[in-house]
């Protein structure tokens, strides 16, 4: 029985434990102890005493009252918790506590009243201490998301939650949250944390906890510096001081015609870049939010230091520092007395300065005035302590200016690097002078010689590396210069792969990048571009004419008419890569640009065969190259990385067929389809007749030296293409051009989809052994005699290929009468096949001489006699030829009298001799390809025969009576 309470009211209340405001205890081992735990649940006893007007919470069991509030007389206390007696362990299950366990309510003023306990008042008074501020940490944090227009009623109730707080960790993570609110203003952030501060200071020390005051001044320190950076930014500053270019070349230390071309290179170098630069406009330079700036940097030990952070947010805070000041809309040395005052060393200044300039080049190059900014700013920060020691040994390179030249050559903004480079080396210059008048003034008599000539060695030592950082900035502009530019748009089809951006250039990645790596670079944007390889020769042309505008001119006028067609279209490409090839004499050289296009085409061709204008482009660069010894090993490296398995493949593939391969078994097999392996065997075909060329030329050349440029001698990587192509060893002859021979069986049968060919059947078992061995190697080849079986079938195969090659251009010469525009096929480019044909048979043994009159014959069937007048000239046995025409003719007459039954016809047959009449009976026209020759062109056949005839000649007689036949032919009807 409690006293006092008549008449009470009384109600239980149920808290479940919220898992995120535990506190384990140190040791606690228990299920309980963690926050994987289960949670728990505290019980309360609420009792309502009318009498008194109080309602009272009390904690059970036996546990003290944990509240106590003022309420009406006249209320009622409702409890609609209650269950049926007798639960068991099915029942309780299901038990779920009500929403509202307890309400009060009040009829006075009409109102319902919930109570709320919050869990850790059934705690210990260790425990409920840490768990009480947890619950305030999670009230302050449903408080910082609050939307409250009132801030100073937000920036009140934060103090109030922040003091109440115990335990020194946990104000620290609730000053923590509280510094990371986006919603909050800078005066709340400041106001905040210097209450902390001042409530921190006025306790007893010994109950104060360092950690915690070094952390809330530490932040001060930062707050303070935030605020002074964005009065600074905020004040309306603008330099009046007048600015011309004059003024900017002797800012720069430059003469008029340095300048100038300096002034050239980035104005080409923006109108490149300008194509392909991306801004977004809404992006403001030089702010940042206050909760951004205190992530970034960390006060420690009265030096601010940044955090680990990314380049971009590196960028953002120096720009916050200094994007204002670059812009002169901000006072630089109020600037860089607080950053120096605040406790920011000077390198770290100088690596914040760098990262904003070098990465907003667009807005640097369009406002030039901010290289007066810059050099202002760099020679403030140089002035500072520690930034360059006065005593630093004068014969080691400045640490300082090192780490400048370390970014300008780490930048991919070359316009930008460049520029900061002469400011760099012009404060350099100035400071160093400065120290050497003052190192001069301070010496005793009879020792100023050697002061001063110490102090110039020094400034020699420094400058030189300055120029070579100089030079080699210049050469990569304008290396990234070319590589931005882009011919006009054309109508070609252009690949997925030339699609892809090419990566930015920096010094740095030149210097990683071998001694191939230049010439590799423009390689790529070659094959982006898709020029010829006349363009670069264009090039060449163009820079050695300018230097030398004495010398003739060589080249046909055909090539340099087609070479101007290609211009129009270039712009301003044939400049820019005249400028380059003058900056890169050696690297950019035509035969090693020429070797590292060949080979860029080449690889992209491997990635996706089906492009096989890659590898015929690959090819014309391999004919460009002018060294025997660098165009054999770039075809052998080709041959023995890319070609011969490909190669191979399709070999076996076509002889276990026997025919011209469908479209899916080259797929299968080769990896193209069979229009693809038609060019890909023709482009092998080339290769293989270069090598062969190649491996002549080269004994009358000397080995080319590959040198590098002063600038870049110190480049470092992998071996170029052409320093491995040197080192390839020399092809054996003949199996170049036993494999040629093959190659050349293949691409005749794909050209022409010959049918019952199998390659491999016209070699005998020592020639097929030899395929696709190392070239270099020595195999044993087919020598002597050949079996009379395998002569016979390659002159029927040699003979196939040349009615077909006479076909082909037949019905080429069809389709161009027919249409007004040349069709759109690479016959006109490819082999001259009776040529093919003719060197082949001297290689398989067959005699040239049958494939020859082949060739005449089968012109003559198609109706192309004027061609075959002058296929006439190349036959040696004219007498065998003379007797096949005269069977031709017998055709054509038998065509013309016999096939047509006119009466006409009748009585003209019956005027010739009896012998001939049986002979052109015995003729079959069908075999004719074209029966619409005239008449009197088949008489000029006839005298031509008779001249090839000698008299003696058992058809001689024939031939007159031909001759007669063909007159009465020709005569109109009486």
């Amino acid at each position: 029985m409690w006293k006092g309470y008549r008449d009470a009211q009384t109600g239980w209340i149920q808290i479940v434990e919220d898992l995120h405001e535990r506190v384990p205890e140190k040791g606690d081992f228990s299920p309980f102890g963690s926050p994987q735990g289960p949670s728990r649940v505290a019980q309360f006893l609420v009792i309502y005493a009318p009498r008194r007007g109080i309602l009272e919470v009390w904690s059970t069991q036996q546990g003290p009252r944990v509240g106590a509030f003022n309420v009406g007389k006249h209320c009622r206390l409702l409890y609609p918790g209650y269950k049926i007696m007798g639960l068991n362990n099915v029942t309780s299950q299901s038990w779920q506590p009500q929403t509202y366990q307890i309400c009060l309510v009040d009829p006075v003023s009409g109102s319902v009243k919930t109570v709320n306990v919050p869990f850790h008042l059934a705690l210990s008074d260790k425990k409920s201490e840490r768990a009480k501020d947890m619950h305030l940490v999670k009230k302050l944090g449903a408080l910082l998301k609050a939307k409250s227009p009132n801030l100073d009623l937000i920036e009140r109730e934060i103090k109030e939650l922040i003091l109440d707080i115990k335990y020194p960790a946990t104000k620290k993570q609730a000053l923590e949250s509280i510094l990371a609110s986006e919603r909050l203003p800078f005066s709340c952030l400041r106001n905040i944390t210097q209450t902390l501060m001042d409530t921190l200071k006025n306790q007893e020390l010994e109950s104060v906890d360092e950690g915690l005051l070094q952390f809330c001044a530490s932040k001060l320190k930062l707050l303070h510096l935030y605020e002074s950076v964005s009065q600074l930014n905020s004040l309306d500053f603008h330099s009046d001081t007048p600015f011309s270019d004059n003024d900017l070349a002797v800012l720069l230390r430059l003469d008029e015609k340095e300048f100038l071309k300096l002034q050239a290179l980035l104005e080409k170098y923006k109108q490149e870049n300008s194509r392909t630069a991306v801004r977004f406009s809404d992006v403001k330079d030089g702010v940042l939010p206050v909760k951004t700036f205190l992530e970034y940097l960390e006060y420690e030990k009265d030096v601010i230091n940044i955090k680990k952070t990314s380049e971009e947010e590196y960028v953002a805070l120096g720009s916050f520092f200094f994007w204002k000041c670059l812009h002169g809309e901000s006072a630089t040395e109020d600037m860089c007395r607080t950053l120096e005052s605040a406790g920011l060393s000077p390198q770290l200044l100088l690596s914040l300065l760098l990262s904003v300039w070098l990465s907003k080049e667009k807005d640097i190059l369009d406002k030039p005035q901010s290289v007066c900014c810059l050099h202002t700013m760099l020679y403030l920060l140089s002035k500072m302590k520690v930034a360059i020691e006065e005593t630093w040994d004068s014969q080691s390179v400045s640490p300082w200016w090192q780490q400048m030249r370390t970014a300008c050559i780490q930048s991919e903004n070359n316009g930008a690097a460049l520029l900061s480079a002469h400011v760099g080396h012009s404060v350099a210059a100035q400071i160093s002078n400065n120290l050497t008048e003052k190192k001069f003034s301070q010496t005793v008599p009879g020792a100023d010689s050697e002061a001063l000539t110490d102090s110039w060695e020094a400034l020699s030592l420094d400058t030189e590396y300055w120029k070579l950082l100089l030079k080699q900035l210049e050469d990569c502009l304008v290396l990234q210069t070319l590589l931005h530019s882009r011919a006009n748009a054309r109508a070609a089809k252009v690949s997925s792969l030339q699609a892809e951006p090419l990566p930015k250039l920096s010094v740095k990645k030149l210097l990683e990048g071998g001694k191939g790596g230049i010439a590799d670079s423009v390689a790529k944007w070659i094959f982006k571009q898709d020029f010829s390889p006349e363009v670069l020769k264009l090039a060449a042309n163009k820079e050695r004419d300018a230097e030398n505008p004495d010398e003739p001119k060589d080249g046909s006028p055909r090539g340099l008419f087609e070479v101007a067609e290609v211009e129009m279209d270039l712009g301003a490409i044939p400049d820019l890569l005249q400028l380059a090839y003058k900056q890169f004499p050696c690297s950019l050289e035509l035969d090693v640009l020429h070797a590292h296009c060949c080979w860029e085409y080449v690889v992209q061709w491997n990635k996706d065969p089906e492009e096989a204008r890659f590898f015929v482009q690959s090819i014309e660069h391999l004919k460009h190259i002018l060294n025997a010894h660098i165009q054999n090993g770039i075809a052998l490296m080709m041959w023995n990385t890319f070609l011969v398995k490909r190669f191979s493949a399709a070999t076996y593939l076509m002889d276990k067929v026997g025919k011209s391969p469908k479209d899916r078994l080259c797929r299968r097999d080769v990896g193209m389809s069979d229009t693809a392996m038609t060019s890909f065997l023709g482009s092998c075909w080339d290769l293989l007749q270069t090598l062969l060329e190649a491996d002549v030329s080269r004994d009358e050349m000397q080995v080319p030296v590959l040198d590098t440029e002063d600038a870049w001698l110190a480049v470092e990587g992998p071996v170029s293409i052409v320093e491995l192509a040197l080192e390839q060893k020399h092809i054996h002859y003949p199996l170049v051009e036993h494999h040629s021979v093959l190659c050349a069986v293949l691409y005749a049968v794909m050209r022409f989809s010959l049918k019952a060919v199998k390659p491999l059947s016209l070699f005998d078992s020592k020639g097929k052994n030899a395929f696709f061995k190392d070239l270099t190697s020595i195999q044993l080849l087919p020598s002597g005699e050949m079996d009379p079986n395998f002569i016979s079938v390659r002159q029927q195969f040699l003979l196939k290929v040349v009615s077909a090659a006479v076909q082909a251009r037949h019905a080429l010469a069809k389709d161009r009468d027919s249409s007004e525009e040349a069709p759109a096929t690479p016959f006109e480019k490819e082999q001259d096949w009776p040529v093919l044909a003719v060197n082949l048979a001297h290689h398989l043994q067959v005699s040239e001489d049958v494939v020859r009159r082949h060739y005449v014959v089968e012109l003559y069937n198609y109706g192309a006699d004027h061609l075959g007048e002058e296929a006439i000239l190349q036959v040696q046995d004219k007498e065998v030829l003379a007797s096949q025409l005269l069977v031709l003719i017998g055709q054509r007459l038998a065509q013309a009298v016999l096939r047509a039954q006119t009466r006409e016809g009748l009585e003209l047959l019956a005027r010739l001799p009896p012998t001939l009449c049986t002979w052109l009976k015995a003729m079959n026209p069908q075999d004719l390809q074209n029966t619409e020759v005239p008449i009197a062109t088949t008489a000029k056949l006839v005298n031509k025969v008779i001249e090839l005839l000698p008299e003696k000649h058992g058809q001689y007689s024939l031939a007159l009576h031909l001759t007669e036949a063909v007159e009465a032919i020709s005569l109109p009807p009486s």
